[in-house]
């Protein structure tokens, strides 16, 4: 349908501000992108945009297309849905958000096996640990791995997960063990912190005597990617508050150390939120209960190193040797 792809451009070019990004996020090229716009505007014979060097902005009647634009695209998805629901086969495009390393340890590694039972669902999944915004990235739903705030979203919670802190062996020799969590903002500790415009990680929330407790964290450095406070962890360079499926091979191995087990952090909400709108597509539900059923043996297998651990020599040399049956 070359009007409905158009509109869903003009949208984007709207939200994003650019037609090279508009573009990018619908895989076209600029050209195609721009001739997307060019074509809308022809047929509906105003100008959508006012065009300089610098700058596209609305004109008043692109103002006006866009408020009804949102509600024509809302009803062609709509409509597509209860037509593929009816036929028993769920089709479309689902965009999900995720957590850098839910969505690498987790939500990732399930998403074949989901397009294998459902191939006309295509899945567009983003990966950030930022905070992100649903307007902007046109998401259908969003799997969350925290503590929820306010929220004008639905959320179904997926299962409760441990976090810990933890650190090298050779950082802890060199800057000892901290005995109490006052320890964590004194001058003697680096405490990796999970920074971005909008974040609140300037202190970590712990159990302590069984309560919650807000511990300032202090720290030298910090980044905006959780896999990374791990590599610098792993390094020596500091302390990490990490969900323990994702750190729990290098527990088992050794290369981190569990610190503080009497004041242990807060454990995260893993769930899935969404609109209340979106509730009623089929393969948006169908995507959700998929990975809510198969999540949940996934990261037991994590927490278990199931996932990750590999023969050692001996197990190869054995699993070489015939059977004596």
């Amino acid at each position: 349908m070359p009007y409905v792809d158009s509109v869903k451009v003009f949208l984007r070019v709207v939200e994003l501000g650019s037609i090279t990004a508009a573009g990018r996020d619908q895989r076209l090229t600029p050209a195609v992108a721009s001739n997307r716009i060019k074509e809308l505007e022809r047929r509906l014979g105003v100008r959508l945009f006012n065009r300089t060097t610098r700058k596209l902005a609305l004109t008043e009647t692109g103002r006006l297309f866009y408020e009804h634009a949102e509600k024509i695209i809302e009803s062609v998805e709509s409509a597509e849905a209860a037509i593929a629901g009816f036929a028993g086969k769920p089709r479309g495009e689902i965009r999900a958000l995720a957590p850098l390393g839910l969505g690498r340890r987790i939500i990732g590694p399930l998403i074949p096996a989901f397009n294998d039972l459902y191939p006309e669902i295509e899945i567009r999944l983003r990966l950030t640990d930022r905070k992100t915004d649903f307007l902007e990235e046109r998401a259908d739903l969003e799997f969350f791995l925290g503590v929820l705030e306010d929220s004008n979203m639905k959320l179904r919670s997926i299962l409760q997960c441990e976090r810990v802190l933890c650190a090298s062996p050779e950082y802890l020799k060199s800057k000892g063990v901290p005995k109490t969590p006052a320890c964590l903002k004194s001058d003697a500790h680096n405490c990796l912190l999970l920074r971005f415009p909008g974040s609140k990680e300037y202190y970590w929330t712990l159990l302590v005597d069984g309560l919650p407790q807000k511990v300032f964290a202090k720290g030298a450095y910090d980044t905006d990617d959780g896999d990374l406070l791990t590599t610098w962890a792993l390094a020596g360079r500091g302390i990490v508050n990490r969900p323990r499926f994702e750190v729990a091979k290098y527990l088992k191995s050794g290369s981190l150390v569990k610190i503080l087990e009497d004041s242990p952090p807060l454990s995260s909400t893993f769930g899935c939120l969404y609109p209340h709108r979106k509730l009623q597509e089929p393969k948006v539900r169908l995507f959700m209960d998929y990975i809510a059923k198969n999540s949940k043996q996934h990261i037991k297998d994590l927490l278990d190193c199931l996932l990750y651990t590999s023969p050692s020599p001996r197990d190869k040399r054995q699993s070489r040797m015939p059977s004596s049956a």
